[in-house]
Order: C-alpha cells, then structure tokens, then sequence
C-alpha cells in the first residue's frame, strides 16, 4: 500500500487463540447491519480484515458467509501473527474470496488495496490500556475512505461483548463514534453484567465518577424500574429499559429492531474515559 510504513514483522503480540463457533454472531450481524450498505454500494470488491482470529479460523469462516450474503464478492483476509496459525488456516480457505495471511496491526495487505472494515475481537483484552490508543491509530491508517475498526471482546459463547466503532478523523486520528453492549436476553439477569466484557479501553473505567461506571448504574437501575415487563418476556423488559434510559438523557442509537435482539449502542461522547 503506497505510503505505508515498512514493517519486518507483524506488530502487535500472539493471542491465546481460543475461539468457538458462533462466537461472533452477535458483532457480525451489527457489521452486516451498519456497513452492509457501504459493503454493497463499493465499486470493487470490498476488503474485510479479520484481526487476530486466534488458533482455528471458524470465525473468519462465518464472516465471510456473512458477508457474502450483502456483497458476494466480498475480499475477507484473516490476519494472524503466528504463522503456523496462518499455514494451518490456509487448509480452510475453500470459498473464493477468503484468505489468510500473516499480519498484525499494520495490516499488510497485498494488491495495495485498503479494508472497509477492521473486526478485531478479544485481541487487545491482553494489552495494557495506554496500548490501545496506539493500535487504533495503526489500523485506522490502514482504512478506506468511510472505513471502520470495529474493536472489542466477548465471552467464550458470544452470548455477551461489547465493541467500539472506530473511524478516522480529518486528521488521520482514530476517533470512536459509539459503544455497543450486546446480551442474550433470555439470560440476561443484570445488564451490567457486561461491564465483564468491556473493551479495554473502558474496563478498566468502571469505577466511581467515569461515565461508564454511570451507564451501568442506570441499566441495572433502569432494568430494576422495568421489572413490571417481566412479565411479558425479557425483550419487552429490555425495550422498557432503553426506553429508561433514553429519559434519562443518554444518547442512546439505533432502532427499536435492534434494541429488540438485544443490542445497545450509545454515542461515544458519553461513555468515554476521563482524563
């Protein structure tokens, strides 16, 4: 890619690499959702980086099918720092338009093309806070104009995470344009819960007087005050609480249809750190 920095290895340090199927359902249908329009609107075959998909490459796999259902000739490319991950992955790349490729942070991709999206999960979890910053603002210069990194972590099944959409600003900066929670319902028992499963450049921010440690607040608050709905299933109990909170004053994003599968998105401004 013109102008990018030179690199002899991948940047960035190696995952635990534990993954499941299905694992990333529930960030990959808000992708599909949020860029599937930008996806299908792009003159060329879009590329689509996996970031750290860990030890078995199933969840590259389902992104690609994913995506091929907006944009069939999508370009998905699973990066990995370990080489005998990306060997091991290569075995898998039967559908056109899937390939693995060693890679970090830097995003080498070859053919100069730029990704319209960076899905990077439960990979800076390990990191040290102050090292986020510095990761996004390598990814982000990977982008394409209107790209995205889409960063954050869940747990082992996917039924709880929580993820950052992150642009370029005009400056070339990485700037956060919401913060998504995201829980299966049908268990859900209290919504902060999530805070578990916050990226880590928030889940170290749940304390007193940090804005997220105010969020959380109000959802347990706001479920509590919804108890009434119980009745009528956890769904309409949850659409009572973002209702709540919405009252209350947070900016709250999305529509009712996304709501209703169990997702809450929330301008940045609102829940980023303190200084």
């Amino acid at each position: 890619m013109a102008g990018a920095p030179r690199t002899t290895r991948p940047v960035g340090a190696i995952t635990r690499g534990t993954t499941n199927p299905n694992r990333l359902r529930r960030v990959d249908r808000w992708v599909v959702h949020t860029y599937g329009p930008l996806l299908a609107s792009s003159p060329e075959p879009p590329v689509v980086v996996d970031l750290g998909y860990g030890a078995h490459p199933v969840t590259t796999l389902e992104l690609h099918q994913r995506l091929a259902a907006v944009r069939p000739d999508v370009q998905v490319v699973g990066l990995e720092i370990d080489k005998e991950r990306v060997t091991a992955a290569a075995r898998h790349a039967d559908p056109p338009g899937l390939t693995f490729a060693v890679g970090g942070f830097e995003i080498p991709l070859a053919g100069g093309r730029s990704p319209v999206v960076v899905r990077a999960l439960n990979v800076l979890r390990q990191y040290d806070e102050e090292q986020v910053l510095p990761a996004w603002s390598r990814v982000v210069s990977r982008l394409a104009p209107g790209g995205a990194l889409v960063e954050g972590t869940c747990d082992e099944l996917g039924r709880l995470g929580s993820w950052v959409d992150v642009r370029r600003g005009q400056d070339g900066a990485p700037t956060p344009r919401s913060l998504t929670l995201s829980w299966r319902l049908a268990q859900l028992d209290q919504p902060s819960v999530v805070a578990e499963r916050l990226p880590k450049v928030l889940i170290h921010r749940n304390v007193p007087g940090e804005r997220v440690h105010a969020l959380m607040t109000d959802l347990d608050d706001a479920w509590a005050r919804a108890v009434g709905h119980a009745a009528y299933g956890h769904r309409q109990r949850f659409l009572a609480t973002v209702s709540d909170l919405r009252d209350r004053g947070w900016p709250v994003l999305g529509t009712r249809g996304r709501w209703r599968l169990g997702e809450l998105e929330v301008a940045w401004e609102a829940v980023a750190p303190g200084t």
